[in-house]
C-alpha cells in the first residue's frame, strides 16, 4: 500500500503541465542517487503512466530521467573523489553506511567500470557505488559514459513499463522490490563463490 504522502505527491504531479512533469522527473532522478530513500524509480514509472495518457512525451521523459540519474551518480562520484578516505572516518559523515562503502570498494577494485555500467540495476547500492568509484580514483570520462549508459537503459525500461501497464503501473513497485531481493541474492552468491574459489586456490599457491 502506497504511503499517504507519496500518494499526495503523485496526485500533485498528475495535475502539472508537461514542462513541470519533466522538471520533477529531472530533480527526483538526481535526488535518488544523492538521498537514497527518495522513491525515484517509482515516480519515473508514474511519469511513464502519465505519458501513456498523453500528458508527456515518453522519449523526452527517458532523456530527462537519464540526465538526472547520471548527474546524481556523478555528484556522488565527485564527492568521493574530493573526500577520499575521509568518508570512512568514524567521526565524519556518520549517516553514510561505512561498511557497505568498504565492501563496495572491494567490488569496484575487482569489477571496475563493469560495476558502473550495471549500477542502475543494483537497487539500493547506487549511491554507495558512485561514492566508492570516486574514492577509488576511477577516471571521470569512462565513469560518466558507463553511468549514463546504465541510466539510459534503466530509465527506458521504467518509463515504457509505465506506458505499457497503464492504470496498473503500481505493480512495478512489487517488481522493483523483488528485483532488489534477487540482485542482493546474486551479489551474496558471487561473494561466497569468490571466497570459496580463493580458499581452494590458496593451498596450491602455498
Amino acid at each position: 500500500m502506497m504511503a499517504e504522502w507519496l500518494s499526495d505527491i503523485l496526485d500533485w504531479i498528475a495535475l502539472l503541465s508537461p514542462v513541470w512533469i519533466y522538471a520533477v522527473v529531472l530533480v527526483v532522478s538526481w535526488l535518488e542517487n544523492v538521498v537514497p530513500p527518495v522513491p525515484g524509480d517509482l515516480l519515473v514509472v508514474f511519469a511513464g503512466y502519465l505519458a501513456g495518457l498523453g500528458k508527456a512525451d515518453p522519449m523526452l521523459l527517458v532523456g530527462v530521467a537519464t540526465v538526472g540519474g547520471t548527474l546524481g551518480f556523478m555528484t556522488m562520484f565527485a564527492a568521493g573523489r574530493r573526500l577520499g578516505d575521509a568518508v570512512l572516518a568514524p567521526d565524519r559523515l556518520t549517516w553514510l553506511p561505512k561498511k557497505r562503502i568498504v565492501r563496495a570498494r572491494v567490488h569496484v577494485a575487482r569489477w571496475g567500470y563493469t560495476l558502473v555500467a550495471t549500477n542502475r540495476f543494483l537497487s539500493g547500492l547506487r549511491s554507495v557505488i558512485s561514492l566508492s568509484v570516486g574514492i577509488s580514483g576511477k577516471r571521470a570520462w569512462p565513469t560518466l559514459f558507463w553511468s549514463a549508459a546504465s541510466s539510459l537503459v534503466w530509465c527506458f525500461l521504467l518509463v515504457y513499463g509505465g506506458v505499457y501497464l497503464g492504470a496498473n503501473w503500481e505493480r512495478v513497485s512489487d517488481w522493483l522490490q523483488a528485483w532488489g531481493w534477487v540482485m542482493t541474492g546474486v551479489l551474496v552468491l558471487v561473494v561466497v563463490l569468490r571466497l570459496v574459489w580463493i580458499r581452494k586456490r590458496r593451498p596450491q599457491n602455498a
